[in-house]
C-alpha cells in the first residue's frame, strides 16, 4: 500500500497481526531509492493526516530507508510533524540535548534493561508521542521493545480481574527515593537536583508540585510521592482501555541506597507477586522487538504503546529520543 507516490508499507518478520485488522507496527519505507532528506520532510507535512491515521490505528510507525544521517537531519523530520515539544521535567532518566529538540534516550548502561513502560505516566502530564533514531546500529540487542497497551489490559481483566477493578477504582501510587547526585550505573539512577534543575530544595518542591509530586525530605535525599495516577486508562483516539503503567508492573532496583523506585495501589494495597509475574509474562508474550537499523525513525503514541529496552549484547548502539505534546 503505498500513497501520494512516496511512502509504501512493508512487511517485517517480527511484526504483529491481530483479528481487528491492525499490523503493528506500521512499516513505511520510500517508493524510491533516490529521496532526499528535504522531500523526505516534505512528504510528511502533505501526508501528515494520513500518517496520523496511521499512528491511531497502529499504534507505532517505523520508518526505514529514508534519509536521515545525522541528529540534524532527525531534528528537521520532528519539526516536519509539527508536534509541540514536552518537557522533561520530573524524568528520572539521564538524558542529553544533542541538537534542537534531540535528546539522547536513556542513558543507563547499555547491558541493563529497561522496563516496559508510558513515558512520564507517573506526572499528571505525559506525552501523547515519541519519537526515537537510531544513530548507531546495535551490533546485537538492544531492541526498543512495543507492546499495544489495551492488549495488555484485556489479558490482565481475563486473568487478575479483582486487580484491574482495584487499579482502575483506585490508581496506582508511584515512590521513588533518590539522593542528591546522579548514579548513571543505575536505570532511573538520577537525582534529584537533575530531575528538577536545581540544586535548590525549594524550588525543587515546586517544580516537583507542576508535575504532581510531594516531596518529603531525608537529609541530602528526598522521597518522592506520586499519586493515585490513573493505571487503567480510558483512550478516546481508539476508544480502548489502557494499561497505562510505568514500568508496567516490573520493580526498579538500584545498587544504591538512596536510590530505589517502587509502586502500590492507590489505596495503600500492594500488588501480589504472582499477578506482576504474570503481567510481565504477558508483556514478553506481545512485546514485538525489531532489530534497529541505522536511519530507522521510530514514532510512538504514549497513549497506547509500552516500550522497554532490551540488553544491548554487542556494541554500539545510539539512540536518540524526543518527547511531544
Amino acid at each position: 500500500m503505498a500513497t501520494g507516490g512516496f511512502f509504501q508499507e512493508v512487511e517485517l518478520p517480527e511484526q504483529k497481526s491481530y483479528s481487528d485488522g491492525v499490523v503493528f507496527p506500521v512499516v513505511l519505507s520510500p517508493t524510491t531509492n533516490t529521496v532526499v532528506t528535504t522531500v523526505f520532510e516534505e512528504a510528511i507535512r502533505a501526508e501528515k493526516p494520513w500518517l496520523e491515521s496511521l499512528l491511531q490505528k497502529s499504534g507505532v510507525i517505523l520508518f526505514r530507508g529514508f534519509p536521515v544521517n545525522t541528529a540534524s537531519d532527525f531534528n528537521d523530520v520532528i519539526e516536519a510533524f509539527g508536534y509541540p515539544e514536552f518537557s522533561y521535567l520530573g524524568g528520572r532518566a539521564h538524558r542529553t540535548q544533542i541538537i534542537g529538540r534531540v535528546y539522547t534516550a536513556n542513558e543507563s548502561p547499555l547491558d541493563k534493561r529497561i522496563p516496559f513502560h508510558h513515558e512520564l505516566s507517573y506526572n499528571v502530564d505525559f506525552p501523547s508521542k515519541l519519537f526515537f533514531y537510531c544513530e548507531e546500529e546495535p551490533g546485537k540487542g538492544g531492541e526498543t521493545g512495543i507492546v499495544l497497551s489495551h492488549i495488555i489490559h484485556e489479558k490482565m481483566k481475563e486473568r487478575h480481574p479483582e486487580l484491574v477493578a482495584k487499579l482502575e477504582e483506585h490508581g496506582l501510587t508511584y515512590i521513588s527515593i533518590t539522593g542528591d547526585e546522579d548514579h548513571p550505573t543505575a536505570v532511573g539512577g538520577i537525582g534529584w537536583k537533575s530531575a528538577y534543575m536545581t540544586d535548590d530544595k525549594n524550588i525543587a518542591e515546586e517544580r516537583a508540585a507542576k508535575v504532581g509530586a510531594k516531596l518529603e525530605w531525608m537529609g541530602n535525599a528526598v522521597k518522592s510521592i506520586a499519586g493515585p495516577r490513573q493505571a487503567i486508562r480510558f483512550d478516546k483516539g481508539s476508544q480502548r482501555k489502557t494499561w497505562f503503567l510505568n514500568h508496567g508492573f516490573e520493580p526498579v532496583k538500584s545498587n544504591n541506597d538512596d536510590h530505589d523506585s517502587y509502586f502500590e495501589v492507590g489505596n495503600g494495597d500492594l500488588i501480589p507477586v504472582h499477578s506482576i509475574n504474570d503481567c510481565m509474562k504477558i508483556m514478553e508474550e506481545e512485546c514485538v522487538a525489531i532489530p534497529w537499523k541505522k536511519g530507522d525513525v521510530m514514532l510512538v503514541n504514549n497513549l497506547m504503546v509500552l516500550h522497554n529496552r532490551m540488553p544491548l549484547l554487542k556494541p554500539p548502539r545510539r539512540i536518540l529520543a524526543s518527547l511531544c505534546k
